[in-house]
């Protein structure tokens, strides 16, 4: 294609006695059949005519239609800039402009697609065929190729520019279009293909610290002027992720365009004409490889989106990586400030919690909700927690159940010991987000802030009562890990489960609670076949992945002898839960009973001295008791709990104490 200059007016008819028809790159391929039919524009068919007015059109000044043409794309109507820049980039041949504009036109006039139907009747139809652009731009052509074997292997087809129907079809009679977004595209319009969004989408646009906005004009300057062109943004939150490719779209004076589909084959002169940055969203298992699907015939750089796991390659170059940050805690506390506007609360969200760009800005609007609903002046701490808990909205549910109950201090009832050992998790989870600071570079080396702790006991000590507390004196959601969802008996579904968990775990700041965990983490075997091999296998991702993880979380096992001694050395505390003795259990009748009950200190003693049961078991038999004392309306008495007493140790299978024996009269038959 010759040089361009920018237009400044469409090329109009000049005699202006008559209507006049606007000259345009799809007049001159009109102008082109209308010269190939000679006498046979005679014809007063108004078919006929409207091709003949297209002909007079463009050669009122030059009567060879072709040098008119030359002159024209030196100076083109605003209308066809779009593709006449586009041939540029591309190197479209003459005869591929004439026909995409050809293909555009049938799509805007209905006269256009009579005329060519009129014509290639009766095998045709509205569209052009390869037979007809063939015969009528012929001379367009330079070179040996036949001009339908020139548009078969040219750009325009090759990129999706130009579709190719009719399949069956011989070559001459296959009709041509062009796909409807790259029809608007040429008209400066956008248009939709399917599994592709231009822009966020329905996620909205999130404020973004002030390190990751420099970060990415770095990176979007980087990708402009160096080789490397493809960029893996690794992050949990699809928010976030997507904000920060809005902002490198930006800088590179692009919108972004989020693809979730390996078919992009016309996508290549739709980037082009309307300004777009292709942005891959992928969603990868541990160990899976991706290799990003080439576009036709662009050569700009690529964004792709993804979580921590699984790999990113392109073909022929490396991709660069950029794991998004949490920001520190000057940040936080501006972007909290910004989604709530109180200040002191966002001084405290920001010191006590490591909440990622997306997730602050998710709270914010929950938060703001939860202020309305009731129906206070200011957000507080109290909106934020219910909103954390109520709206984690990071597609958990699936995977593990949500523990909403807050737990106090009184119900807490342990030895002082255990107490204190978990006064000091609570206080490492408080502090993990500055625990290095002014420490040496041994213990700054590798550090994560995520916190592991392993409570182990028998069943009934209060274990998970103890990750409740935990997680209400945090003031973050706590979600119970569904073994059955996550598990899988096909290879790499449960690894693909858990890195799903763990990520959006994770950018949520979410407490994470493994019940039973060894099922999970448990000792590695020796290998004896397959299945020894991939269950090895998935517990070494197990153990490196919850190593770098960053948040909180949570594992219980009524036995320590059942872990990998590997995995050990990756928590942070193992908290003992032992059987309560006289005094503890003393407590825990006192804090099930409450008031409503006609104990005496004596009854009361004698349960603690004598019943040797766990707090889980206790509760049961309080409820058991409530049962029958609410039945008769009347408060719990001393018979009552020893029935409910009697119907734990039938359910764990031994003998009821021979000290609640004596007086048969408590227990029911």
């Amino acid at each position: 294609m010759p040089d361009l200059q920018t237009p400044t007016a469409a090329n109009t008819a000049e005699n202006s006695a008559q209507p006049p028809i606007t000259v345009s790159l799809s007049t001159y391929a009109l102008a082109a059949i209308a010269t190939s039919l000679g006498n046979a524009l005679t014809d007063p068919a108004p078919e006929l005519q409207f091709l003949q007015q297209q002909l007079q059109a463009v050669t009122r000044s030059q009567p060879d239609w072709k040098q008119s043409l030359q002159i024209y794309t030196r100076q083109p109507s605003a209308k066809d800039y779009p593709l006449i820049q586009l041939a540029k980039i591309l190197n479209l041949q003459l005869i591929e402009v004439l026909t995409i504009a050809l293909a555009a036109a049938v799509e805007e006039d209905v006269m256009v697609g009579r005329s060519l139907a009129r014509l290639q009747a009766p095998l045709g139809g509205s569209r052009p065929t390869l037979g007809l652009v063939a015969s009528a731009f012929a001379e367009t052509v330079s070179g040996s190729l036949h001009p339908i074997q020139s548009l078969v292997i040219g750009v325009a087809v090759q990129s999706g520019l130009l579709s190719l129907l009719n399949e069956a079809a011989p070559l001459p009679e296959r009709t041509v279009s062009v796909p409807l977004h790259l029809w608007l595209a040429l008209s400066e319009h956008d248009g939709h293909v399917p599994e592709t969004t231009i822009g966020l989408g329905n996620l909205p646009a999130i404020p973004l610290s002030t390190s990751t906005l420099a970060t990415a004009e770095k990176y979007a300057v980087s990708l402009k002027s160096s080789t490397q062109r493809v960029l893996v943004l690794r992050t949990g939150s699809p928010t976030e992720g997507r904000s920060v490719a809005q902002a490198i779209a930006q800088t590179l004076d692009l919108r972004p365009l989020l693809i979730e589909t390996d078919q992009v084959k016309s996508l290549g002169p739709w980037l082009l004409l309307r300004q777009l940055l292709p942005v891959f969203c992928l969603e990868l298992a541990p160990g899976e490889r991706k290799l990003l699907p080439p576009i036709p015939f662009y050569v700009g750089p690529i964004l792709v989106l993804c979580g921590p796991d699984g790999s990113v390659e392109a073909t022929g170059e490396t991709a660069l990586s950029w794991v998004l940050p949490v920001p520190d805690q000057s940040e936080r506390q501006q972007l909290w400030q910004e989604a709530l506007g109180n200040e002191t609360l966002a001084t405290s969200l920001a010191q006590q919690h490591r909440h990622s760009t997306g997730r602050i800005a998710q709270l914010g609007r929950l938060t703001q909700h939860q202020q309305l609903l009731q129906g206070d002046d200011q957000p507080q701490w109290g909106h934020v927690v219910a909103a954390a808990r109520t709206g984690e909205g990071a597609g958990l549910d699936a995977l593990a159940q949500a523990l909403t109950d807050d737990i106090p201090d009184d119900a807490l009832v342990m030895t002082p010991a255990l107490q204190a050992e978990l006064q000091t998790l609570l206080l490492r989870c408080r502090s993990r987000d500055r625990l290095v600071e002014g420490l040496g570079v041994s213990a700054s080396a590798r550090y994560h802030p995520g916190v592991r702790a392993l409570l182990v006991g028998p069943s009934g000590t209060g274990k998970t009562l103890a990750a409740g507390w935990l997680a209400t004196q945090l003031g973050l959601p706590l979600y119970r890990v569904d073994l059955a969802s996550t598990t899988s008996k096909y290879i790499g579904e449960t690894e693909k489960n858990l890195a799903q968990l763990l990520a959006r775990a994770e950018q949520a700041e979410i407490i994470l609670l493994f019940d039973e965990a060894d099922s999970l983490f448990g000792k590695r075997t020796d290998v004896k076949d397959s299945n020894d091999r991939f269950a090895n296998a998935q517990t070494n991702y197990l153990l490196q992945r919850i190593e770098s993880y960053d948040g909180i979380t949570l594992l219980t096992s009524n036995s320590r002898s059942r872990f990998d001694a590997a995995f050990a050395r990756r928590l942070d505390m193992i908290i003992e839960f032992p059987l309560p003795g006289p005094e503890e259990r003393r407590s825990l009748w006192r804090s099930h009973l409450g008031d409503g009950h006609h104990l005496t200190q004596m009854e009361l003693n004698q349960l603690a001295a004598s019943v040797d049961l766990t707090g889980g078991n206790i509760r049961n038999a309080v409820l058991a008791a409530a049962v029958v004392a609410q039945s008769q309306e009347r408060a719990i008495e001393f018979a009552d709990v020893v029935q409910g007493v009697a119907s734990e140790y039938r359910k764990l299978g031994r003998q009821l104490p021979t000290e609640l024996k004596g007086d048969r009269s408590l227990i029911l038959s």
